[in-house]
């Protein structure tokens, strides 16, 4: 079966459901439903796959049929049948081997989103091709100083990336810290909480969203948590458990909160604090993670999504400051229940101070690049999305540079709404927000660059040569041109 075309996928979805999401009336899984039920349930995490004596194999088997969303079955995509995939389970040093197996009607491929790997040949390569009915196996070497932290994997077929992630394709990796490193951190237990959207028909089959909510960037119907909406999780007074959060959603922002009790943040993506920072609230943004320390205190509290305005997908045309859905994200959600009850847990040491992130600033450059984000009419009358005033070419490179150089990006959006900036391979040190200097330094693989506003960031270039991708992280924004090529060589 030859794959759809890149404006055909656009067209329906990119699915493969477009042909039976009809008859609905307009009806949704959410206004069916509700979450009533399902928030009865208690939080369920995905299966994990642990690695062995350094070796992690792994069989991931994309495909469309029935899976569990919100307490209900539907039809959508998932990895190996469950929504979340699998979690993978690693330390430094370890060997991550996938056989990724396309039994969807389009073509895909996997991307292992903050990992510091190759990106050459079978490693995290963005322009490899799995077709429709084959397979490709993925090798990935960690180094052993790698860093600790959460990452998660998906597809990153360009023109399809959204639909594919929005219809259930993505899962958690978890890279351990090595033993001895600061010691164990001390912990009463540790939860995955895999956030995501999605938009479900009457029938439960995925609703292709329209051309607006493209150029805005698609939001769902029903936002979740490992699958479910809003789950409830038990825990005793005193306890201190581990939350690793990602924030899976093709567009929606997180900001996230859970008063009452006490959250202390350890890091986001791979940069670590020296010590863990008491937070009220943290903004994750599309690709994000965070690994917080909860303290718990009798009672019970909501895990929210509060407001965050995104800001206008146009300042044209049909999309005016007064249009009602011009700030996206506009209420509350409630992601989960947290009930603390009965005897008070035994205090736990206290968390040991960790080493510093390293800190560019004061390094030597390489190079100064100004990168621009824009968004504006196109040739054939619909929405361009660009950096430096071009859509994405697999087969041009936009920057090239040198391994083990440092270089610092200025990037530059001119357009009236957000844009969440991705680099494969290397992370990002943030030094300047709207001109204003970072105190700390600050390490994140996917940084907000604010509407028209500007990030600088510096990036160390060090381990491997090769080919890979920048881009929006909203992802109907990378598929509709929103990326660039760069070229690491020797």
């Amino acid at each position: 079966m030859q794959p759809i075309s890149r404006r055909r996928a656009l067209q329906l979805g990119g699915l493969g459901l477009a042909s039976i999401a009809i008859g609905t009336g307009g009806l949704t899984w959410r206004t069916l439903s509700g979450n009533t039920a399902a928030a009865q349930q208690a939080l369920v995490e995905p299966a994990t796959l642990t690695s062995t004596e350094g070796l992690l194999t792994v069989r991931l088997e994309a495909t469309e049929g029935p899976v569990r969303i919100a307490g209900r079955q539907a039809s959508a995509l998932s990895y190996n049948g469950g929504l979340p995939g699998p979690t993978l389970r690693l330390r430094p040093g370890d060997r991550l081997r996938v056989r990724l197996v396309n039994r969807l009607a389009q073509a895909t491929n996997l991307h292992v989103h903050g990992l510091h790997v190759s990106p050459e040949r079978n490693g995290d390569n963005p322009f490899v091709t799995v077709e429709p009915g084959s397979t490709f196996d993925y090798d990935y070497q960690l180094a052993h100083d790698h860093p600790s932290g959460m990452f998660w994997y998906h597809p990153h077929h360009h023109g399809m990336v959204a639909d594919q992630i929005f219809g259930g394709l993505y899962g958690a990796i978890i890279v351990d810290e090595p033993e001895g490193e600061f010691g164990p951190i001390p912990i009463t237990r540790e939860r995955i909480l895999v956030i995501s959207d999605i938009s479900l028909n009457a029938a439960g089959n995925i609703r292709p969203p329209s051309a607006m909510a493209r150029m805005r960037g698609r939001e769902g119907d029903l936002v979740l948590v490992n699958g479910q909406s809003a789950p409830t999780l038990e825990a005793k007074p005193g306890e201190r458990e581990r939350w690793r959060i990602l924030n899976a959603c093709t567009a929606r922002y997180l900001r996230v909160r859970l008063d009452g009790q006490r959250l202390r943040l350890l890091g986001i993506d791979s940069g670590r604090l020296a010590e863990p920072r008491d937070v009220e609230e943290i903004l994750l943004i599309p690709g994000n993670r965070a690994d917080l320390l909860v303290t718990t205190a009798q009672g019970t509290s909501r895990l929210q999504a509060l407001p965050y305005a995104r800001g206008q997908a146009m300042g044209m045309g049909g999309m005016g400051p007064n249009d009602p859905q011009a700030d996206s994200t506009s209420e509350s959600t409630t992601l989960a229940n947290l009930h603390v009850a009965g005897n008070k847990a035994t205090p736990l040491p206290p968390v040991t101070a960790r080493t510093h992130q390293p800190d560019l600033r004061g390094k030597l450059l390489a190079a100064r690049r100004e990168l621009t984000l824009a968004m504006g009419m196109g040739m054939g009358g619909g929405m361009s999305f660009t950096i430096d005033g071009k859509e994405f070419a697999a087969d041009r490179v936009d920057q090239t540079t040198r391994i083990g150089t440092i270089e610092e990006w200025t990037i530059t959006n001119t357009s009236p709404m957000d844009h969440p900036i991705h680099l494969h391979i290397w992370p990002m040190q943030v030094i300047e927000e709207g001109g204003k200097p970072i105190k700390q330094p600050t390490w994140q693989d996917v940084v907000n660059v604010p509407a028209r506003s500007n990030l600088k960031v510096r990036i160390l270039f060090d381990d491997f040569t090769g080919r890979s991708v920048y881009h929006c992280h909203i992802l109907d924004h990378e598929d509709q041109g929103m990326m660039g090529v760069i070229d690491v060589r020797r």
